[in-house]
């Protein structure tokens, strides 16, 4: 039985992470610490344990044995250590952090102590992309040329109690849609076509949120960014908290046997459309779990590495900096080098 302590309880962890703990058989949840301490008592009340004065308490008190980090992006990086070299396994909200030098601190911070790290990136667990990948080894499309996948919602005042307090706060959330919704899909990319981003050309900016005072908000509210993979393929990714209408969440794949298209057709979550035009639709049942939790626990119980953990989510976390800068320079950036193939560099060599 792997003792749960919860630091922040807001939107994240009341709808995801304390719902699918406490209906999880091998998790407990025994301690919370909000900052505003009138969450931390409703959730105790609503699933037993204790309360505590500051996240210090929690993650020194040898009853507990692993916490999920649910708080402001600028505080995941010290709870996270602080919690590691404290004895306890980590489960962090994405994004990981909010400088490649805390991510990369966080990974040597759970390798020193011997604990598990693992960030919410939550779209890989989805069972719709869990066929998805494995139709794609199985060779239904071939080799994934080329790519497209989109991510958008009406942002997050919409479901979160917190949006005056950090979503749109520069200092506090540091960055905007590109972290929010886009690292789900950058992490997806990866997970579906086995490779990893290598090159980024992106625009990312705010063309329409503004705060209650009629500015802009200080985090961007849209991204685009063109990505090129280690294994030869290159495509693009949108991120949108400006989709007022119904959501978009779609990823088509062009192989050189056909096209998949997840999430984007009116018949099934799964489509496949062979050089002979023929159409193989997949069905599935709606899933409410996330998975994550699941992963999380079960990693612990079998003392193994998580799926997504601190070290894999720093190839998505380069590639969310990497966005960032090639905006800001206006340049092609180049990220994680050391998975830079002779393909790569015979592409380079050609351009």
């Amino acid at each position: 039985m792997i003792k749960i302590g919860i630091i922040g309880c807001g939107k994240i962890a009341q709808t995801r992470h304390l719902p699918e703990y406490a209906t999880n058989p091998d998790a407990k949840l025994v301690g919370y610490y909000d900052k505003i301490s009138s969450r931390a008592v409703q959730m105790a009340e609503k699933y037993g344990g204790k309360v505590y004065d500051s996240y210090y308490d929690l993650i020194n008190d040898p009853e507990i044995d692993a916490v999920s980090v649910c708080v402001e992006n600028r505080n995941h990086a010290e709870i996270t250590n602080a919690a590691l070299y404290a004895g306890k396994h980590v489960l962090v909200e994405k994004p990981m952090a909010v400088t490649l030098a805390e991510c990369e601190s966080m990974v040597a911070a759970a390798e020193f102590n011997g604990k598990h790290l693992m960030v919410g990136h939550n779209m890989r667990f989805d069972p719709v992309h869990r066929r998805a990948k494995e139709l794609l080894e199985a060779g239904v499309i071939g080799d994934i040329i080329t790519f497209r996948t989109t991510i958008g919602n009406a942002g997050p005042e919409g479901w979160s109690p917190d949006r005056d307090a950090w979503f749109f706060d520069k200092d506090k959330a540091a960055m905007g849609a590109l972290s929010d919704l886009g690292i789900h899909k950058l992490d997806l990319l990866q997970y579906l076509t086995g490779q990893t981003v290598i090159e980024t050309t992106a625009k990312v900016m705010t063309l329409n949120k503004h705060d209650d005072h009629g500015h802009f908000i200080g985090v961007d509210d849209n991204a685009l960014c063109i990505l090129r993979m280690n294994g030869g393929s290159a495509g693009t990714m949108a991120a949108s908290w400006t989709v007022y209408g119904q959501e978009s969440n779609s990823t088509c794949l062009f192989g050189t046997r056909g096209v998949m298209r997840i999430y984007n057709s009116l018949t099934a979550p799964i489509e496949v459309r062979d050089l002979n035009n023929t159409i193989t639709a997949y069905q599935f049942e709606h899933q409410t779990r996330s998975g994550v939790i699941d992963e999380f626990i079960d990693a612990l119980e079998h003392d193994r590495e998580p799926e997504v953990s601190g070290r894999e989510a720093l190839t998505t976390m380069r590639t969310i900096f990497g966005c960032i800068k090639s905006s800001e320079t206006g340049r092609t950036v180049s990220v994680n080098s050391s998975f830079v193939t002779h393909l790569q560099d015979g592409y380079r060599r050609n351009k």
